[in-house]
């Protein structure tokens, strides 16, 4: 939960203080398996002696420092946390810092959110204040150590380097409260006071042990609080470059209104990390302003649901939310923002059997899409395309939104939320499938996510099944290698996906409820999906805690690496070698996979059909983590 743990006076004391970095890049090395980069080991350097010094100097050197603190289910991490005693009460007390070197830093564009630093690249960044606040209300949602005591949490940013006032006064706009207060060096010593009225010079580690100790709640899904968040009020607490996301577009429309201009804004990040949350705030603030903004995806599962939870109690709400190929005589500029969610599932055209002949061009959707708002939000992950036809990365919208004379502002999450925010195993998976270069390694083990091999289907289901019992979610999921039929003429579904003795029905293809089985759009949402195997098409954009994934004939191991079957895969979208040429094959079918693995939030059982490639999946998971 957290890189290092240490005191002011220990740093202070430290012969070598540079030393102080090594340890931490050491720590980074060791839990994540990722070095840091030479920005954050310059910051660790410059930054923590300096906040150590003033602990000390407050008579605080002995409060433990919790340094890179893990926020608990996801990827984020805040720098430092101190862990101490209430001074009056007794209590345990945390102060969440965030550590700047910045000098001077500017509202951005009169935002209050959002700063512009000169000399940093990258546009604007989210203002420090905010972020420092962000973290402490997830704190307080996540650890239950924390849930009953509403005064153990403070929050500070901390500009040590900012010695002329002026040159950062346009911070203090933000408005300041107990777990968002502004501070720099030329107020060093309102810190301090700050900091004795927080934290008791009482040494010690139980409250930095009951922190990290903490038991975690379970994560907010988005789906089971998609109405309120649409409706009534947020549900999420946005982290870091969530958070910059939102506000970025929030002040772009402002700005396109006041300047009758256009903005485009493109966000991409991996599973989980935050993009259906994103786009589900936009939705709710922007309606709240009294702004006009849809919903948009190409996923009929997705928008289904979507429609189905946050329309449960308010019908008209369901309109919110369209496809892609709904905006062909969308007026120009018709709505304040379009925010486009999945969007690597933008297709050439919005042109099918359905289309009217008047409306047959050859006009791209993407020109479509962004014609149709001031603001047009593009959220997506490069990993996800899985199908012949998509085309949203970022490369093609900046490259179309350039060819009309039009820039694109870009914000990449690197958080993750999704797989226990383990940014280890979604690294593994794509080394596992030669998504990135490096090739698989062994899985290492994380506290945050568990890893099984099962020996067989059966076994996978019964893992799934032990975990249903104990309260979780689970899902069997598998590639697109066995026939799908109709139903039976008594409406039963055919167990199309059989393994030996094994076998079970795909999930229903109907938008009804089939027997047990939840119409397709609802099976990872809705009681019943269980008992059916899901395909890349109805579980992509959603989770579950438990994870279930076969590897089928089309994606096996030989000569020391993955190699697609082309002639195993029975999906009719890959039929055709002329328009999906074997090299687009290799890349879609990966990708399949890597979707389907990265579903679940707490754990993955992992199935394979071909012995070698079973044989190697043993090789490198280990069932004892």
């Amino acid at each position: 939960m957290t890189l290092l743990r240490t005191s002011a006076d220990r740093i202070v004391g430290m012969a070598h203080p540079e030393s102080l970095a090594e340890q931490l890049l050491e720590q980074m090395l060791f839990r994540t398996g990722h070095r840091a980069s030479e920005a954050e080991q310059k910051s660790w350097s410059r930054s923590l002696p300096v906040l150590a010094r003033d602990l000390a100097d407050a008579g605080l050197g002995g409060v433990e420092m919790l340094v890179e603190y893990h926020l608990p289910l996801t990827s984020q991490r805040a720098d430092v946390v101190l862990a101490g005693t209430h001074p009056e009460t007794g209590a345990p007390s945390y102060v969440v810092v965030e550590l700047k070197q910045w000098s001077t830093a500017y509202r951005y564009e009169n935002s209050a959110e959002l700063v512009e630093v000169p000399g940093m690249p990258g546009g604007p960044k989210l203002h420090p204040v905010a972020q420092v606040k962000a973290y402490c209300e997830y704190l307080a949602d996540f650890a239950k150590t924390l849930a009953d005591q509403p005064d153990a949490l403070a929050g500070i940013a901390y500009l040590h380097n900012a010695t002329d006032p002026g040159a950062v006064a346009d911070l203090r706009a933000f408005p300041a409260t107990t777990t968002a207060r502004l501070f720099t060096a030329a107020d060093r010593g309102d810190m301090l006071t700050f900091l004795k009225t927080r934290l008791s010079a009482t040494t010690g580690h139980t409250a930095g042990d009951t922190l990290i100790r903490s038991a975690v709640a379970p994560s907010q899904q988005l789906l089971k609080v998609a109405a309120a968040e649409v409706r009534d009020r947020p549900q999420f607490h946005l982290l870091g470059e969530q958070q910059l996301a939102v506000d970025l577009v929030l002040h772009s429309v402002e700005q396109a209104r006041a300047n009758d201009g256009k903005r485009i804004i493109v966000v991409t990040g991996g599973p989980g990390s935050g993009k259906s949350v994103i786009a589900l705030s936009l939705v709710g603030e922007l309606a709240r302003r009294g702004r006009t903004v849809l919903h948009a995806t190409g996923s009929r599962s997705f928008t289904q649901t979507l429609r189905k939870v946050a329309g449960a109690r308010a019908p008209r709400v369901q309109k919110m939310f369209k496809y892609f190929n709904q905006f062909m005589t969308a007026d120009r500029n018709g709505l304040d923002v379009l925010v486009l969610d999945e969007a690597h599932r933008i297709r050439e055209t919005s042109v099918d059997r359905y289309t009217k002949a008047e409306l047959r061009t050859d006009r791209p959707q993407i020109d479509e899409l962004i014609a149709a708002a001031r603001v047009p939000v593009f959220l997506l992950d490069e990993h996800q395309v899985v199908r012949p036809g998509e085309m949203g990365s970022l490369e093609q919208i900046q490259r179309h939104a350039k060819t009309i004379g039009l820039e694109t502002q870009h914000v990449h999450l690197g958080e993750q939320f999704r797989c226990g925010g383990s940014e280890e195993y979604v690294l593994w998976v794509k080394r596992l499938l030669g998504l990135v270069e490096g090739g698989p390694y062994p899985w290492r083990g994380d506290p945050q996510f568990a890893v099984r091999v099962a020996d067989t289907p059966q076994e996978l289901e019964h893992l799934l099944s032990q975990q249903q019992e104990r309260g979780y979610t689970s899902r069997m999921t598998a590639g697109y290698c066995w026939p799908w039929s109709d139903p039976n003429k008594d409406g039963s579904l055919p167990a199309d996906v059989q393994i030996g003795n094994w076998s079970r029905p795909w999930n229903s293809k109907s938008d009804r409820r089939v027997g047990a089985a939840p119409p397709a759009p609802l099976w990872a949402t809705e009681d019943g999906g269980f008992d059916q195997v899901g395909c890349v098409y109805t579980a992509q954009g959603f989770e579950y805690d438990w994870n279930g994934v076969i590897l089928g004939p089309d994606l096996v191991w030989r000569d020391g690496q993955f190699t697609t079957v082309r002639s195993a895969n029975r999906d009719p979208d890959m039929r055709n070698a002329k328009r999906v040429d074997d090299v687009r094959f290799n890349r879609l079918v990966r990708n399949v996979y890597k979707v389907l693995l990265t579903r679940g939030m707490v754990g993955t059982v992992i199935y394979s059909t071909d012995e070698e490639t079973q044989d190697v999946l043993h090789r490198l998971v280990s069932n004892a983590d």
